[in-house]
């Protein structure tokens, strides 16, 4: 594949607070979320009803445009590597990120020289390619790459990560000037320009479809038969489930390899990269905030740890901070007499230039833990390492 075309941007460090949104995005989100709930309370209720009369359309297109790739009507660009993509079935939450740094840095340890290919969601970066990190440093913020792909460049020392929409033209780069011998796709089940030799998709074990409705009545992206193309189901929050995995979709899991897995808190990081130990929370006041998918998971692992939340504010997923977000939180904190401020991780690395902070600003570290089925895991990445 030619790169004559591509506008390719490798910038200059750049680390600053992003501009918000604005409010009717953020608003239409939290509506539609609120629809996601259990449909037998509540499916005579107009509005229900209006979303579900919506997700209609947007399933039978999903349907066809699958059926037309599964015919090779629609062709998949073979990209002279083995390709791995980690993805999930519904919409946000399941803990993509974390497993997808856990695969890069598998086949990092491997001896292999992988690379990571994000779509940038949330960036306003409109390079074809743009290069996140070269595996020496991270080289744009999350103001042009987004949030995820400046996350996962930050925790994977060695590793090129690249952000464009077409990925097809990140995976040309990677191989031609990184020398990558495997590609990650971060997000990438939908994402089916790409023939991948594997096909790694997360499920919350605790409602693998959601309500089981499709968009935007429901959290899924697709109908639930798209599990079949999996190679790999990871069960995610699956740390209560005692014992063998039941999921209840053996029907539809026929043949697959399943692992069992939890999000394990593992450091806390200022802002200034000190690291301090996760006992330092215990007994601490701390005003917590986080623009993530599931940030009620986020308050629930700060108390888990010891930590008194004496304020906590929930934000969109992808929440861009302008400085009057900033100026409220720190009031908030003022106000609640917290000792500490904490966020996510991956909010972190929307805050790192300057902030309007009195207190200390500390992010929460995370990462994907295997309890069951390390095995799979690994006997299905040396098929597809083997697969070329």
């Amino acid at each position: 594949m030619t790169l004559r075309n591509a506008t390719i941007r490798e910038p200059a460090r750049a680390d600053r607070p992003v501009p918000d949104h604005g409010g009717s995005r953020s608003d239409v989100e939290a509506l539609i979320r609120n629809m996601w709930g259990d449909p037998r309370n509540d499916i005579r209720k107009p509005l229900h009803i209006f979303f579900y009369l919506l997700s209609l359309p947007y399933g039978a297109a999903v349907r066809a445009r699958n059926r037309l790739f599964d015919l090779g009507v629609l062709r998949q660009d073979n990209v002279g590597c083995p390709v791995v993509s980690v993805g999930n079935l519904t919409a946000g939450g399941t803990g993509k990120t974390p497993m997808a740094i856990q695969v890069a840095g598998m086949l990092r340890d491997r001896g292999l020289r992988p690379a990571v290919l994000s779509r940038g969601y949330g960036g306003k970066s409109t390079a074809s390619v743009l290069v996140v990190s070269d595996g020496r440093q991270t080289l744009a913020g999350a103001d042009e790459a987004g949030d995820e792909p400046v996350l996962i460049a930050r925790r994977l020392r060695g590793i090129p990560v690249l952000a464009g929409a077409k990925r097809t033209l990140s995976a040309a780069y990677a191989r031609e000037n990184f020398g990558a011998d495997v590609l990650v796709l971060d997000d990438g089940f939908q994402h089916r320009w790409i023939r991948r030799d594997l096909d790694i998709v997360l499920l919350d074990s605790r409602k693998p479809l959601g309500n089981g409705f499709l968009l935007p009545r429901g959290p899924l992206r697709e109908p639930p038969e798209s599990l079949e193309r999996a190679g790999v189901v990871v069960f995610t929050r699956s740390e209560d489930l005692p014992g063998p995995m039941d999921t209840g979709l053996s029907g539809l899991l026929s043949g697959r390899l399943m692992l069992r897995t939890r999000i394990r808190p593992i450091a806390l990081i200022g802002i200034d990269g000190a690291e301090f130990p996760l006992s330092f929370l215990a007994g601490k006041r701390v005003f917590a905030f986080a623009g993530i998918a599931r940030p009620e998971s986020f308050r629930q692992t700060l108390e888990d740890l010891g930590a008194v939340v004496a304020g906590f504010q929930a934000l969109p997923d992808h929440h861009r901070f302008c400085a009057e977000d900033l100026r409220q939180i720190e009031r908030a904190c003022s106000e609640t007499g917290a000792e500490i401020l904490l966020t996510t991780e991956k909010d972190g690395v929307k805050l790192s230039g300057p902030v309007p902070f009195s207190r200390r600003l500390l992010c929460l570290a995370i990462e994907t833990e295997i309890l069951e089925g390390t095995d799979n895991l690994e006997a299905a990445l040396r098929v597809c390492l083997g697969a070329r």
